[in-house]
């Protein structure tokens, strides 16, 4: 028998999408002709029946799960068929199998393994007498003998496929996630306090209570268990292999509860608390994400020169002036207690137009706060997050930017960069740097790394670039461009067309269809340049415009009187008409919000200062299942939990709060010892 593997998957694929399977099939072919993600959501609605980025994401990941349990069957498959094993039922078993633990289950019986009892036993010679026993049929033998065939039988059972499905499943749903606190650990207070006698149910653990007692079991502090009542399992096994008739039927017993206690409740107890924390690494990464993707689509401040400062109380306060686009102008160093330091801020902020002032923050950002209040009254200043600064001031991205500028005047640029665009500025740094995530480093690296491109590709994407002077960094993000290309972009500028960026060495005719649309050529001879209009869709414009009796330049910024279905052709269907006359009447718009800051307490600078039924203004710094923490301008953010983000219940925090907005928040209490403040968004 040869099943064709690779069908029977590209089958169980899109039969996950049976509602949406004809669009499925079109985007696993775009997909498998090397299309991007952006792209096809962005340029190919036709062919997909206008999926969104959302589904289209959903059909990309399954795709690569179903490519690697395709991969893993291959290897499973060879191994058994080289001893000898392979039947046409297991291969079917096999080839069928949606599940990669139930994969491992069939595969587990033919798996290499450390030596085991039963293997002794097998070469002792007692597998004939476990045979017998096994058929119900009377057997005998020696002490040894017998004990030898318990253990082929035990180790039978636990290998059992369907058996340990169903044990699985009860675990899951029956088992309880425990943690206690570990013997000898003398620990006066501790974050993992509340996991000192804990137990949740499995189907029922949330994401960070999981991740929370597996990282207080891998810092030696708790003890952690999956527990569960045997009595029904043993049940299930006796009527699974014993018989009522049986003359072994109580050594059937002693056999299962063996291989329940020695083999399987171990093995189950792995695989269930696996599976718990995939699933809570799941919901991890989806936060993170999320939190991420609101940071990066934070609002710009448009159009104007910044002063960034990067607070210092004993090395002084590093400043930096960059201009409206951006670039580096003048750096120096204040010392907020001393005389010259508002004659210099003023300077800076008269010679270079400054419109605004980002600060740092860290330490020290409360009195650099009430200095700029004193030494600039006409100047708005924004605090500013230094998550992740110290990362990218010390990277070979900035070595490159200002290769003679200390990394603390780097880290004035960024800061200052940060509040101008936190999308070109924050794609600089490693996403794990951010500071958004929810136990970030308790989770699978690669999926992290994975789930974090694809957020920064797609905000990347939604905005648009302009190829001129965004940094290789940014540029490496935008659909089809990988970063040796984005440097060959910037050792290439400027470009005056689309049409230039073929002349590109590397950037290929596939490369360049996929870019084209998200790379923007702002004061380019032809308009559209400017536009997310694609290079390839121009002649639908040219179309309107022989129409309408004008000039492609006078349709930039206009609602046009015509029907999308007057343009319709075999190039262009309904769908990349209607977004062309959308993007006709505000070309390259940015999708991102108007900038709004938080307004800190002057009076409230530290920890101490924070007393319980105070109304504080903060702004989200990030966001986790068990509730969001809020920045008041302490240096210390507040949690506000689940149960306080609004009056009635909240199923997902991510539904009512978002990583930058701007909160209005009640204290409820404070604790110095470990530096916690509980707030609360219930008015």
């Amino acid at each position: 028998m040869s099943v064709d593997l690779a069908a029977r998957h590209q089958e169980m694929l899109l039969g996950e999408f049976a509602a949406i399977r004809a669009q499925a099939a079109a985007a696993v072919r775009l997909f498998d002709e090397g299309a991007t993600l952006p792209f096809v959501a962005r340029y190919r609605k036709e062919a997909t029946g206008g999926l969104t980025e959302t589904q289209l994401k959903e059909i990309q990941d399954r795709r690569a799960f179903h490519a690697a349990l395709l991969a893993r069957k291959k290897t499973v498959l060879e191994s058994i068929r080289e001893q000898g094993a392979l039947t046409p039922e297991l291969e079917e078993r096999i080839a069928g199998c949606r599940d990669r633990q139930l994969l491992e289950d069939l595969y587990l019986p033919f798996k290499p393994k450390r030596r085991t009892r039963a293997q002794a036993a097998r070469e002792k010679g007692y597998g004939p007498l476990a045979d017998l026993i096994w058929a119900h049929r009377p057997a005998s033998g020696d002490a040894e003998a017998i004990a030898g065939a318990c253990d082929i039988l035990a180790e039978r059972i636990a290998e059992h496929a369907p058996t340990r499905e169903w044990v699985r499943r009860e675990t899951l749903s029956r088992g309880r996630l425990c943690s206690r606190k570990k013997r000898g650990v003398e620990v006066e207070r501790s974050k993992f306090e509340g996991y000192f006698d804990f137990g949740q149910s499995v189907s029922r653990v949330a994401s960070h209570q999981e991740l929370a007692t597996a990282r207080g079991e891998k810092e030696g502090v708790l003890s952690v268990s999956v527990e569960i009542d045997p009595a029904p399992i043993l049940a299930h096994l006796d009527r699974t292999f014993n018989r009522p008739q049986s003359p072994h039927r109580e050594l059937f017993r002693k056999i299962e509860a063996d291989a329940w206690e020695r083999l399987l409740a171990p093995s189950i107890e792995n695989e269930v608390r696996a599976l718990a924390h995939e699933r809570a690494e799941e919901a991890a990464i989806g936060v993170f994400a999320e939190n991420l993707r609101n940071l990066l689509l934070a609002p710009p401040v448009r159009g104007e020169a910044i002063l960034g400062i990067d607070p210092g109380l004993r090395t002084g306060c590093k400043v930096a002036a960059i201009d409206r686009t951006g670039k580096f102008l003048e750096n120096t160093v204040i010392y907020p207690e001393r005389a010259d330091a508002a004659p210099a801020l003023a300077r800076l902020i008269q010679t270079h137009g400054v419109g605004r002032i980002a600060y740092g923050n860290g330490t020290g950002s409360r009195e650099l706060e009430e200095f700029l209040r004193k030494s600039a009254p006409g100047v708005p200043f924004v605090a500013v997050s230094e998550a992740g600064a110290s990362v990218y001031s010390a990277s070979e991205t900035a070595v490159r930017e200002f290769a003679d500028l200390d990394v603390t005047v780097r880290g004035a640029i960024s800061i200052a960069r940060r509040l101008q665009d936190p999308l070109a500025e924050l794609v600089k740094i490693d996403p794990k740097a951010i500071g958004v995530g929810q136990y970030q480093h308790d989770v699978d690296e690669e999926k992290l790394k994975r789930e974090l491109d694809h957020v920064v590709e797609s905000c990347v994407n939604q905005v648009g670039v302009d190829v001129n002077t965004a940094s290789a960094e940014l540029l490496s993000y935008v659909a089809g461009l990988t970063r040796p290309v984005a440097e060959k972009i910037v050792a290439g500028r400027p470009f005056k067309s689309r049409e230039d960026l073929k002349h590109v060495p590397r950037l290929g005719p596939k490369a360049w269809e996929q870019a084209a649309g998200f790379l923007r050529i702002p004061g380019a001879a032809n308009p559209l340049d400017a536009s997310a209009v694609h290079p390839e869709s121009y002649h639908v414009v040219e179309k309107i415009a022989r129409k309408l009796g004008k000039p492609v330049t006078e349709l930039i910024a206009k609602e046009l009187a015509v029907r999308a279905e007057d343009f319709v052709d075999e190039r262009a269907g309904l769908p990349t008409v209607r977004d062309i006359l959308e993007e006709l009447k505000k070309p390259g718009r940015d999708p991102r919000k108007e900038f709004v800051a938080a307004k800190f307490d002057p009076a409230v600078t530290a920890l101490e200062h924070v007393k319980p039924g105070m109304i504080l203004e903060g702004v989200v710094t990030n966001v986790a299942g068990f509730g969001a923490f809020v920045d008041i301008g302490v240096h210390q953010d507040g949690l506000v939990h689940v149960s306080e983000l609004a009056p009635g219940y909240v199923s997902d925090p991510k539904k009512v709060v978002h990583a930058g907005q701007v909160v209005v928040v009640r204290v409820l209490s404070v604790d110095p010892t470990l530096r916690r403040i509980a707030l609360s968004l219930k008015r």
